[in-house]
C-alpha cells in the first residue's frame, strides 16, 4: 500500500465520519417536533427518519460530482479535480478535503454538544474554504460565480441562509394562524390525532429529502478523492459502493438521534402542539422543495429551526423562548467563518508536517476531539428517555417577587 493510498483511505473514512455526524446532527430538523408532540414514539421518530433518509440517499446524484464547485475551485465544470491539485497522486487536493472536512466535524460535534442545531452545510463548505484559502489563497473562492447568475458563495449560500429561515417561519405562522382560525371552536382531543398524522407524513418528506440533498455532499467528496488520486475516472458516476457506504453512514448517523438538538428544536425554543408541528413540518418541506427545484443550497436546519419559531408566533399565548432562539442564530452566524478557520488550521497542520505523517496528525486531533467531546457529553446526558422532559434550560426568566421586609422581633412584639 503506497502512501497515496493511505491517505486516500483517511480521506474516505473522515468523509464517512462527516456523513454520520451530519446524520445525528440534522435528525432534529425532520422528527424533533414530532417527538416533542408525541406523534410518534422518539425511537421509532428516528428510525423511520433514518430508513427514509436511506432511501433519499439513492434517488438522486445529480450534483454530487460538482458539490463543491458552488464554494471553491478545485474542481473543474465536468467534476475532474485541477490539474494542477491532481499531480503527485492528487496529494495536493486530498489534504485541502481532509482539513476541510474535520473542519466540518469538528464543528459539529462542538454544536450538537451545546445542544444548538447549526448547518452541516455550512460546516462542510466553512470547512473546504478555509483549507482552500490556506492552501490556494483567497481566489481559490469561488465568491460570487460569474456574475450571470445567483452564484458562488454569496449567491448558494450566504444569500439562502438568510432568506430560507424568514420564508419558512412565515409559512409556518400564517399556516399555524390558520389552523388555530379554523379549529378554535373545536375540541383539541378530535383534532390533534388527525395532526398527529400529518405530522409524520410532513415529517417523512422531511427526511426524504434530506437524505437526498445531504448525502449527495459526500458521495461527491469522496469521488473527487478517488478522481485525483486515480482510482476513478468516470466523471457522470459514482461508484456504487461510495453511495452505500455514504447512504449507510447517513442513515445511521439518523438513527442514533442527535437527542440533545432535538431536544433543543422540540421543547427549547416553544412549547410545540400537533397544530403547531404540523404546521412547521409543512412549512419547512415546502420550503426545502421549492428551493431544490430552484437549484439553492439551503440549510435544512434554517429552515426546520425558522419554521418551529414561526409556529410559535403563529399561536396564539404560546411563549417563544428568545434567549435560546438568540444561541441558536449565533451560531448560525458564525458556523461558516468557525469551520472555515478550523479547516485552515488542520491545513496548516498537515502541510508543515507533510506527507503521510502530516495527514494522520490532523486525522489524529479529529479522534482526539471526538473522545473528548464525548466523554464531557457523558456529565449531563440526552437520550430518548429525557428528550420530551420539560425544558429547564435557558429559557427566559420570569421576575420573582422580592421578598417582604424582614421585621425584628421586639417590634413585631411591641
Amino acid at each position: 500500500m503506497t502512501q497515496a493510498s493511505v491517505v486516500l483511505a483517511l480521506v474516505v473514512v473522515t468523509a464517512l465520519a462527516f456523513d454520520f455526524t451530519n446524520g445525528f446532527h440534522d435528525t432534529a430538523n425532520a422528527m424533533a417536533t414530532t417527538i416533542a408532540t408525541k406523534a410518534l414514539r422518539p425511537k421509532t421518530a428516528v428510525a423511520l427518519s433514518g430508513l427514509l433518509n436511506l432511501v433519499g440517499a439513492f434517488l438522486s446524484v445529480q450534483v454530487a460530482l460538482t458539490v463543491t464547485n458552488a464554494v471553491v475551485k478545485i474542481q473543474n465544470s465536468n467534476g475532474t479535480p485541477k490539474a494542477a491539485l491532481a499531480a503527485d497522486g492528487g496529494n495536493a487536493l486530498l489534504l485541502i478535503i481532509l482539513a476541510g472536512l474535520v473542519g466540518g466535524i469538528i464543528w459539529n460535534l462542538a454544536t450538537w454538544l451545546l445542544g444548538l442545531p447549526s448547518s452541516s452545510s455550512h460546516a462542510l463548505f466553512g470547512g473546504l474554504i478555509g483549507a482552500t484559502i490556506a492552501g490556494l489563497g483567497w481566489a481559490g473562492v469561488n465568491w460570487n460565480g460569474d456574475g450571470s447568475k445567483l452564484d458562488g458563495v454569496v449567491g448558494k449560500v450566504l444569500l439562502p441562509a438568510v432568506l430560507s429561515p424568514v420564508i419558512a417561519g412565515v409559512v409556518a405562522l400564517v399556516g399555524t394562524w390558520i389552523i388555530h382560525r379554523i379549529t378554535a371552536g373545536l375540541a383539541a382531543r378530535y383534532t390533534d390525532q388527525g395532526f398527529k398524522w400529518g405530522q409524520i407524513g410532513s415529517a417523512s418528506l422531511v427526511s426524504l429529502a434530506h437524505g437526498t440533498n445531504d448525502a449527495q455532499k459526500t458521495m461527491g467528496v469522496i469521488t473527487l478523492a478517488l478522481i485525483a488520486s486515480g482510482d476513478w475516472t468516470d466523471t457522470k458516476n459514482i461508484p456504487f459502493w461510495v453511495k452505500v457506504a455514504c447512504a449507510l453512514a447517513i442513515a445511521l448517523g439518523t438513527y442514533l438521534g442527535g437527542w440533545r438538538i432535538i431536544r433543543t428544536l422540540g421543547k427549547g425554543l416553544v412549547d410545540i402542539r400537533p397544530a403547531q408541528g404540523m404546521a412547521a413540518q409543512s412549512g419547512a418541506a415546502a420550503v426545502i422543495l421549492a428551493s431544490s427545484h430552484l437549484g439553492f443550497a439551503l440549510s435544512t436546519t434554517h429552515v426546520a429551526t425558522g419554521s418551529v419559531l414561526g409556529s410559535g408566533l403563529g399561536q396564539p399565548g404560546a411563549q417563544v423562548r428568545w434567549r435560546v432562539a438568540g444561541r441558536m442564530i449565533t451560531a448560525w452566524l458564525i458556523t461558516l467563518p468557525a469551520a472555515a478557520v478550523v479547516g485552515a488550521v488542520m491545513w496548516a497542520i498537515g502541510h508543515l508536517i507533510g506527507g503521510l505523517a502530516g495527514a494522520g496528525v490532523v486525522f489524529a486531533v479529529l479522534v482526539a476531539f471526538a473522545v473528548a467531546v464525548w466523554r464531557r457529553s457523558r456529565r449531563t446526558p440526552v437520550s430518548h428517555e429525557n428528550v420530551n422532559d420539560d425544558w429547564d434550560g435557558p429559557a427566559d426568566p420570569t421576575p420573582e417577587p422580592e421578598p417582604a421586609p424582614r421585621v425584628p422581633a421586639a417590634a413585631a412584639v411591641s
